[in-house]
């Protein structure tokens, strides 16, 4: 078999030595077969990467799907949602159709949904890794010359092309601008856990703008949540607190949203606040949210460009495009610290 295209039914027959619809048949259940070809059959699929085609798998034999697999973390979250919406937009031109799920950040249920879009053979697959999902088991399809990308954050085990944020840049930006307003007590509340590529990046922007000012870095200043309603329990947890924040800065978007409930409900007006991307209603808010926006958009875009380059033949080795963020200035974080905050 060459090494530049993905395995097919054929294939496994000659690895086997039997014919295409004994393999069919074995695969399929559909008709009878040995206990012996049986293993020797499901063997071959296991060393070749073979993946059933499930679309066409009774009419034809080799070719991909004219699919685009997407596994994203969360449907409800607006900046994938942006993010797949620029991606259809884009490979639809080509005649290629985008197929979506949620992994919910779980491994397993990522490998799953991965396992499926493989036995579709679709032309592109594309996802957003999981925390501590392994994408080894991609080797052979990448290597076989399916365009594989990943989104917002890189993956494990796979060397292949993947745009981001510039996580770190924005976060640093963002802190930055608090502490031109008089802030030293920033807050940073963001999700779990530290081996999210994303937080980690924004984690250590808010660092380089502390030290960059010359302030301490204090531990209790940092909180976890994952989503809204631990991230307004971690507010509150820090404004309790008994040398508590002037300023916070959000993490991500979901988090954001918690922040601003908590604030709402205690009616605190006196806390400056900068979120990492932008949320629905940002400037319908009292004040409005400052933000460090992210452009959903060119990423989807760029993820799908350098997956259609891919699928054109460009065998150049993995890169990372960088999407750039920006500070749009509302409101919410440009108000001063008060005078006699302890430095």
């Amino acid at each position: 078999m060459a090494a530049n295209r993905r395995p097919t039914l054929a294939d496994v027959a000659h690895e086997v030595g039997v014919s295409a619809k004994t393999v069919s048949r074995v695969l399929n259940g559909d008709g009878p077969a040995s206990a012996r070809t049986r293993e020797q059959v499901l063997a071959a699929v296991a060393r070749l990467g073979f993946q059933p085609n499930l679309m066409a798998r009774n009419i034809r034999v080799g070719g991909p799907d004219t699919t685009v697999g997407l596994v994203i973390p969360d449907l409800g979250n607006p900046f994938f949602g942006a993010v797949a919406g620029s991606i259809e937009d884009t490979v639809r031109d080509r005649g290629l159709t985008l197929l979506m799920g949620s992994s919910a950040d779980d491994p397993d249920r990522e490998r799953a949904l991965t396992d499926k879009f493989l036995a579709r053979r679709v032309s592109i697959l594309m996802l957003v890794p999981s925390v501590g999902a392994d994408h080894s088991h991609l080797k052979s399809h990448r290597a076989a010359g399916l365009p594989v990308v990943f989104i917002d954050r890189p993956g494990m085990g796979l060397a292949t092309d993947h745009v981001v944020s510039s996580n770190r840049t924005g976060a640093h930006d963002g802190v930055a601008h608090l502490i031109e307003h008089g802030h030293r007590r920033i807050g940073f509340v963001g999700d779990l856990p530290l081996n999210l590529y994303t937080r980690r990046e924004r984690l250590k922007g808010y660092r380089s703008a502390l030290e960059e000012a010359g302030l301490t870095y204090d531990r209790s200043l940092v909180t976890n949540a994952h989503d809204q309603k631990g991230a307004a329990t971690a507010t509150a947890q820090l404004l309790e607190s008994a040398d508590p924040p002037t300023a916070l800065f959000a993490g991500n978007n979901m988090v954001a949203l918690g922040i601003v409930a908590e604030l709402s409900r205690s009616r605190r007006k006196d806390i400056a606040f900068v979120a990492f991307d932008d949320v629905p209603l940002a400037e319908a808010l009292e004040p409005a949210l400052t933000v460090v926006a992210q452009d959903p958009e060119e990423i989807g875009r760029a993820a799908a460009t350098a997956a259609l380059a891919r699928l054109d033949g460009d065998r150049s080795r993995a890169r990372t495009v960088t999407v750039p963020t920006r500070l749009i200035v509302r409101g919410s974080g440009e108000r001063t610290a008060p005078a006699l905050q302890v430095t």
